[in-house]
């Protein structure tokens, strides 16, 4: 254990979490939370590829001297508490993440982001047991990712849950007064956690990482107060507020109805990062011209974008503002378009902000979540013939073109590998037989190629779950369903 302690404040050191002032301090506070009084000084180490190497043995020690239960709730919440030992107060961090800022916004992102990794905030170890790859489709470069990295509940920490007093503290795990929290059966530790307050349209929210990291420094930015998702003229301003401060980042912003939302509507937020999705390069399929000046196109996407374009942000704003003012009452039935149907609405949009070459550009996905008998998860939402690969909700991510896929296929994909070599059939493939069926002529199946065909069919699938959500299609009908919205736009903005 004395090995593993040492090798850790190393490790602290050369991130630059702590400086060498602080190792006995450092060293004390760990000793402190394994209940050790007493420390005698060596000069062995041990190698490790993860933080999460040197954490786990430290685990082990805590657990056999029953401070912690060996659940992984536990085992998490407690080596959070550990790196919780090497992370600066909140208040020095925020003024060292601004003192950076004043010379490079992006030096200070890359510092915070440098830093969550390096505490074991963002859990690499986890991230890197995704399977993600690459497929070209002809939108463009799609981004699949099967998610491994978010571990299975133990069934003990559930059972223990249900015993545990509910409270309301913190309200949700997007709330602020999750930073630095131990954590309790329904939320998990965060004495690791640090958020940094930024200023949007005159009111303060919090830039923090996401945990689970999809793409290159996957950011969230959240309300102050837990107030549900809204879609309004506020959250444009509040996505080019974000991008003035920060112009190497896009943001944006799920929809703020169930099926087409994201996965957590309780709490206003957005996401963002460093990274450039295959929708910022789809190519335009119509452009349309507005008195204020604002450039505006439609993406050959498989979902229905508009993009705005201009040097003001102004301009920008009120003309969005104005479209999702007409897009929330608007219905054409001629394409399944109802407004609200029993006092409930469906319309909504999907928003995502940039600032590119010197112009800001902002993308309104038209969103509708209505449903029927023939698709009681959504007309709108990936449709039943496509539940063996992606069932959940289109969130912002996946408008923006990348997959998350279920854990499941890492497994289903190797039983569908034996399928096509060998026509060796496991119940585990029994989702996917009649679209293997479909998809067994298209190529010659040998064993050095079978996975990447088989990935570039996955994302087949996917990009045909995105169509479903489009709600203009590309084609006649849907050229002339969007040319009808457009006009009705023009008629009424001024």
């Amino acid at each position: 254990m004395r090995a593993v302690l040492e090798t850790l404040l190393d490790y602290a050191i050369d991130q630059e979490l702590i400086t060498s002032y602080d190792r006995i301090y450092a060293r004390n506070r760990v000793l402190s939370l394994l209940k050790e009084e007493s420390w005698e000084p060596t000069n062995d180490r041990i190698s490790y590829h993860y933080v999460s190497d040197l954490l786990s043995p430290l685990c082990d020690y805590a657990v056999k001297k029953g401070i912690i239960e060996d659940t992984l709730r536990n085992r998490d919440a407690f080596d959070s508490e550990i790196m919780n030992c090497f992370v600066k107060r909140p208040s020095d961090l925020i003024e060292t993440f601004y003192d950076k800022c004043k010379q490079d916004p992006q030096k200070a992102t890359s510092y915070f982001y440098h830093m969550s990794v390096a505490d074991n905030y963002i859990r690499k170890d986890r991230i890197d047991k995704n399977i993600s790859y690459k497929a070209k489709t002809e939108y463009g470069t799609m981004d699949i990712t099967i998610n491994l990295s978010k571990p299975e509940k133990d069934p003990r920490d559930i059972a223990k849950a249900k015993s545990v007093v509910s409270t309301s503290y913190p309200q949700c795990v997007l709330c602020k007064e999750c930073e630095g929290y131990h954590g309790n059966a329904n939320c998990d530790g965060r004495s690791n956690h640090r958020v940094i307050p930024v200023t949007l349209d005159n009111d303060t929210w919090y830039l923090q990482y996401s945990p689970y990291v999809y793409y290159n420094e996957h950011c969230i930015v959240l309300s102050k107060s837990h107030t549900p998702m809204k879609t309004c003229r506020e959250t444009f301003i509040r996505l080019f507020d974000f991008v003035k401060q920060f112009p190497h980042y896009f943001i944006g912003s799920n929809a703020d109805l169930p099926i087409v939302g994201g996965s957590i509507l309780s709490h206003d937020h957005f996401q963002g990062g460093n990274y450039n999705f295959a929708m910022a390069d789809a190519k335009t399929y119509q452009t349309f011209d507005f008195e204020n000046g604002v450039k505006a196109s439609r993406l050959y996407w498989p979902l229905s974008v508009l993009r705005l374009s201009s040097s003001s942000t102004d301009e920008l704003i009120d003309l969005a503002a104005h479209i999702l003012q007409v897009w929330r009452d608007y219905s054409d039935p001629s394409i399944g378009v109802l407004a609200h149907t029993q006092n409930q609405p469906h319309n909504t949009i999907t928003s995502i902000a940039r600032c590119r070459n010197g112009q800001y550009e902002l993308d309104l996905v038209f969103r509708n979540n209505r449903t029927d008998e023939e698709h009681p998860l959504g007309i709108f939402h990936p449709h039943e013939e496509v539940h063996h690969i992606k069932k959940e909700n289109i969130g912002l991510i996946e408008v923006m073109g990348l997959a998350v896929l279920p854990a499941r296929l890492k497994q289903e994909m190797n039983d569908m590998r034996d399928y096509l070599l060998y026509d060796k059939y496991t119940e585990s493939i029994e989702s996917h037989k009649k679209w293997l069926d479909t998809i067994q002529s298209k190529y010659d199946w040998k064993e050095d190629t079978v996975m990447i065909n088989l990935q570039q069919e996955i994302a087949t699938v996917f990009v045909e779950g995105l169509r479903h959500c489009g709600i203009f299609s590309l084609d006649e009908i849907g050229n002339e369903a969007f040319l009808k919205l457009i006009e009705t736009v023009k008629g009424t903005f001024k």
